[in-house]
């Protein structure tokens, strides 16, 4: 297994000065107007109307890039993400059922069941094989789908993965969770708040409920594609030393770390995060042209 501490600059590609905070809100708010490439499209999936912000189509040569959010949140704070990947590759941010701009099924869904739904929207697009980067509680359902839909999936990036076992209890995530709201940018504040209030905070319990009772580490086990763990290096929710457990149960799997980056890691440190999942593409897996 191998660890890289990724580079505090950001890599080439971006503009030397990266957009501000406010205009980063702006773009993760703007949904479902079109903004920098990205548009809002909908497919019923299992009887639920489902949202998906998704790149212009245009000569990216990369696999398909799937995000998968987490717990409280939505597409949109994985939106500067979807930007900085959106070039090279097709990229996919759905609203998972019950969050953001996709429709509310009764009760709340574990992972599992997430997965479920992930797969059959994959089929309804028909889109070949998929990078799919998970974040936070979207890095459960994201390795849910590759150990049970692994034909779905040709790499994966687990950034931020909850929840390490050492803290695997509701007080326990929220006080780690609070520790890691003093090391957030603070211009993401809304648009958390604005996704806590789409989910509402009943749906937003019960899914930290499934998180606390999913044991990744059965899926961990099982995921057959290349892997990487990442996280920010200022991570409190994921703890270096449950960075590295994770990855040592993947049996293709390396790790990374964001330096001073916390758990929101995919909207603070967007390049980087790119930087690193093209990498991991790069140096596993040849690349396939595809255009969908």
């Amino acid at each position: 297994m191998a660890h890289a501490a990724l580079p505090t600059a950001e890599p080439p590609g971006p503009p030397a000065a990266g957009p501000s905070g406010l205009a980063l809100r702006r773009l993760a708010l703007a949904a479902p107007g079109d903004a920098a490439g990205l548009t809002s499209q909908w497919r019923t999936v299992n009887g639920l109307r489902t949202h998906v912000r998704r790149s212009a189509e245009r000569d990216q040569q990369g696999p398909p890039v799937l995000l998968v959010h987490g717990l409280a949140v939505s597409h949109r704070y994985l939106t500067p993400l979807a930007v900085a990947l959106a070039d090279t590759h097709p990229v996919y941010a759905p609203d998972l059922p019950g969050f953001g701009l996709s429709a509310r099924p009764p009760n709340a869904y574990d992972p599992r069941q997430h997965a479920e739904h992930l797969a059959a929207l994959l089929a309804a697009y028909g889109l070949p094989p998929v990078c799919v980067l998970g974040h936070s509680f979207g890095a459960e359902v994201a390795a849910a789908l590759a150990a049970r839909h692994p034909e779905t999936v040709r790499a994966v990036v687990l950034a931020g993965p909850t929840s390490d076992p050492r803290a695997r209890s509701r007080w326990g995530q929220v006080r780690r969770f609070l520790l890691d709201t003093t090391r957030e940018a603070r211009w993401q504040a809304p648009i958390l708040l604005r996704d806590v209030i789409d989910a509402r905070p009943p749906r937003v319990w019960a899914t930290l409920s499934h998180s606390i009772h999913n044991r990744i580490e059965d899926d961990l086990r099982r995921i057959a594609a290349p892997t990487l763990v990442l996280t920010g290096s200022r991570d409190p929710l994921v703890p270096a030393a449950w960075r590295a457990r994770a990855a040592e149960l993947v049996p293709d799997a390396r790790t990374a770390a964001v330096p001073d980056a916390a758990h929101n890691v995919a909207t603070t440190a967007p390049w980087q995060v790119a930087e690193a999942l093209r990498a991991l593409l790069d140096t596993t897996i040849p690349d396939e042209p595809t255009n969908r």
